[in-house]
């Protein structure tokens, strides 16, 4: 709808403009401020600018216009208004969506080192990926999701250190000795007595073993994660292993050494990363010849960009912020352009129950897991509530909140005015094919501006993705039923002398609910 006015508008002003969304929609729907930034140029006022053109625009079968102030506002008429809402509700599996673009981005998200199940701290990263993924291919982009499996080094030996541990105490009846950091929980327990099943006591004791320990516990914990996504209507579609990139490590060492920003130093290789904004430079391959983490990702970066993707998306934790130039660095001297890599910060979430922190849980070895808050609060409150803030922000809420069945919960404020409209075509025993031959010109203006912004979704995804602010999307909603419920409260519609314009009106905001809601992961309820 708005590059249909903006189409038009250009046609008549025949200028690059902005098109803004005043607050008062009884004033106009959009508005632009062409006329101060012309003043100069013309050595004329705004006003008398905007009013020349305005008197451009007589007549227009797209909206009416007024010059206010130096401001060129447009209001959308009826007509428009009704032909849009018939083509929406006409072709609704694809409102709002927008014509395939041209580009292709590889999101890389969540990433957890596979020693343990998904925790509190991975489900922002989580939800916030599948999200912007799911609107960008609405919207026309291609997109392909990817979770890099951190299995190689310390960690995975530790995991199979672990396992062995507590078996050979609670399985074999030996005395052990913990190391200071170990992994622990249910889910130790459970592969350890699955080992034993599967292999015998001698994969505990026999310490050459310890790496296929290690192995088969990475197996079952990955695909803990991976129930656990799908729990929350999380599908990634690309598993990339850093083990797998290993017989790539040399030829890529050597393909950054042409860059003659690597050098040696008491036996160690580094790069020169300061050179592009880093702290310190960074080794490479240790001294002993081993490859460091940065190695690894620096392997898995240079076989992203050959496989051709026009840009790349890294979605981390907070806690990753120093990591960034080190690996940009590294991506530039690998001959590619880094700037073509974004990386988003996901920061800390903070659980509440009944006003206190959240309780750990003992399966995860003292951490808050992600089954525990999907089985909590369902995973519809879950997805919605992890994209409600800015992942620039803290974010921190209440998990009794989410429980609560009235205006206080918005997801279930949301799915409420999706059920009422719902209800009110059942009561009225009427579809909406009964309906969309209504003329919605016959609206008031509280009807207008409710049609209005119900037909809007498609700006507020493309500002949603474009800006990496999701927060958008479940701030229409709420703002979008919100409206919807005055409006209902205000107009009888069953038996009304306009029953089938309104239940027209309602049908369009129904759908846009109903498509922001599949957009978020969430499915809308019927009936509540």
């Amino acid at each position: 709808m708005k590059e249909i006015v903006k189409s038009e508008i250009l046609k008549i002003i025949g200028r690059d403009f902005v098109l803004e969304k005043p607050k008062d929609k009884n004033l106009a729907h959009y508005a632009t401020p062409l006329a101060f930034s012309l003043a100069k140029e013309l050595k004329r006022s705004p006003m008398a600018i905007a009013q020349e053109f305005a008197d451009k625009f007589k007549d227009n079968d797209l909206f009416e216009i007024s010059a206010v102030n130096g401001y060129l506002n447009f209001k959308l008429k009826g007509e428009f208004l009704d032909s849009c809402a018939s083509k929406a509700l006409q072709d609704g599996e694809n409102f709002a969506s927008s014509k395939p673009k041209d580009k292709s981005l590889l999101i890389e998200y969540i990433s957890a080192n596979p020693t343990g199940p998904l925790h509190i701290g991975h489900v922002r990263g989580a939800v916030y990926g599948d999200t912007l993924a799911r609107i960008g291919r609405y919207i026309g982009y291609d997109i392909q999701t990817e979770y890099y499996i951190n299995d190689a080094g310390n960690q995975i030996d530790l995991l199979g250190t672990s396992i062995s541990l507590w078996a050979r105490e609670n399985l074999l009846g030996q005395s052990v000795e913990y190391p200071e950091k170990y992994y622990r929980g249910d889910y130790i327990e459970d592969i350890a007595k699955a080992a034993l099943e599967k292999f015998g006591k001698e994969i505990f004791t026999d310490e050459s073993k310890n790496l296929d320990l290690a192995e088969f516990g990475k197996d079952i914990v990955l695909d803990i994660i991976k129930k656990d996504l799908s729990d929350a209507n999380i599908f990634i579609k690309n598993w990339a292993s850093e083990r797998s990139y290993y017989d790539k490590l040399e030829a890529t060492i050597a393909k950054l050494e042409r860059s003659n920003q690597m050098y040696k130093k008491d036996g160690a290789t580094y790069i020169a990363s300061t050179k592009l904004g880093d702290d310190n430079d960074r080794v490479v391959v240790r001294d002993d010849g081993r490859p460091t983490y940065l190695a690894g990702d620096i392997v898995y970066h240079n076989d992203k960009f050959e496989r051709g993707y026009d840009e790349f998306l890294n979605i981390w934790g907070a806690d990753h912020h120093g990591y960034i130039a080190r690996l940009k660095a590294a991506i530039n001297f690998l001959g590619y352009d880094e700037n073509r890599l974004e990386i988003l910060l996901m920061q800390m979430v903070s659980l509440l129950k009944d006003g206190k922190p959240y309780k750990m849980s003992k399966r995860a070895g003292n951490a808050i897991l992600m089954s525990d808050i999907t089985a909590e609060i369902g995973a519809d409150a879950l997805r919605f509530i992890f994209i409600s803030k800015a992942n620039t922000s803290s974010l921190e809420f209440d998990v009794d909140e989410l429980k609560k069945e009235d205006s206080s919960n918005p997801i279930f404020y949301i799915n409420y005015a999706h059920a009422r409209i719902n209800q009110v075509f059942g009561k009225a025993q009427k579809s909406v094919t009964d309906v969309i031959d209504a003329s919605l010109d016959l609206l008031d203006d509280s009807g207008k501006n409710l049609l209005f912004e119900a037909l809007t979704l498609n700006e507020i995804l493309e500002d949603a993705y474009l800006q990496r602010a999701l927060q958008k999307l479940p701030d229409y909603l709420k703002s979008l039923c919100a409206n919807f419920h005055k409006f209902y409260n205000e107009n009888r519609v069953i038996g009304s002398q306009n029953e089938d314009v309104l239940l027209k009106l309602f049908a369009v905001v129904a759908l846009s609910i109903r498509t922001a809601l599949t957009l978020m992961g969430i499915t809308a309820k019927e009936r509540m």
